[in-house]
């Protein structure tokens, strides 16, 4: 088999995560590779007595392969005689899985804003970006949805397109009433949104760094970002602006 890949090592980080143990099934470097910003996704079974992760660097899936010393990774393909990748069926299995319950239930922890009734019977999350023009278009497709009280659209803030994203979305999270400060934003959008914030608060900032974290968890690159529940209770997700059919999917008839 060969190893077409690139070699890296980790002992400084691996000193400095210590006294932060990995869950036992992981070993102690893929702390430190998390906090370069990868994402672990979980560990995968390939030939040749190697351990194998899949894990993603925003949007992009790779595999990181784990040395016998435990010290370094190599990121790259594994692949046999034939040329054939010995992770890869396995990577876009993982890195595609549909969101869990467990997922869902992240999203109820984050940090959003409500937009509709609380007792619609319908909940949809969608992670916003505050300067995003596919969210203010997604926000005012589902008007009918949400002020006829059949949905309520709870918007899990980031701040990742622009450079005063996360000073707006934090200006909607520290308003007296997000709700209205999120509507203002979406009314004003196309003269500039809402006014950002000079200083963001530790505590927001915080908040809007875990939400940015859960949105790449959850399989997303981008806003919109959408998790909502089928027909038939699984839950689906949803990249970009949906339309037409897709919008009725998510929002249910009108």
């Amino acid at each position: 088999m060969l190893l077409a890949a690139l070699l890296f090592g980790f002992a400084p980080q691996i000193a400095a995560a210590e006294d932060s143990p990995q869950p036992k099934e992981y070993p102690r470097i893929l702390k430190a590779i998390e906090q370069q910003g990868l994402t672990i996704l979980g560990e995968m079974k390939v030939p040749g007595g190697l351990r194998a992760f899949a894990a993603k660097a925003g949007a992009q899936p790779l595999t990181i392969y784990l040395t016998p010393d435990g010290e370094h990774v190599v990121v790259g393909t594994l692949v046999d005689e034939a040329g054939q990748d010995m992770a890869e069926a396995q990577l876009k299995e993982m890195v595609e899985a549909p969101i869990s319950e467990e997922g869902w239930e992240k999203l109820e922890g984050s940090t959003w804003v409500k937009d509709g009734d609380p007792d619609a019977p319908r909940t949809v999350y969608v992670f916003t970006d505050p300067n995003c023009p596919y969210c203010h278009q997604f926000w005012t497709a589902a008007r009918p949805w949400v002020e006829s009280g059949k949905v309520q659209l709870r918007h899990v803030m980031v701040g990742v397109i622009r450079q005063d994203s996360p000073a707006k979305a934090a200006a909607i999270l520290e308003a007296k009433s997000p709700e209205e400060a999120l509507a203002e934003n979406e009314h004003k959008y196309g003269d500039g949104g809402i006014v950002p914030l000079e200083t963001i608060s530790p505590a927001v900032a915080e908040k809007l760094k875990h939400n940015a974290t859960l949105m790449t968890e959850l399989g997303f690159s981008g806003t919109p970002a959408i998790v909502f529940r089928k027909a038939d209770g699984s839950i689906g997700k949803m990249g970009g602006l949906p339309q037409d059919a897709a919008l009725e999917m998510i929002l249910g008839p009108k």
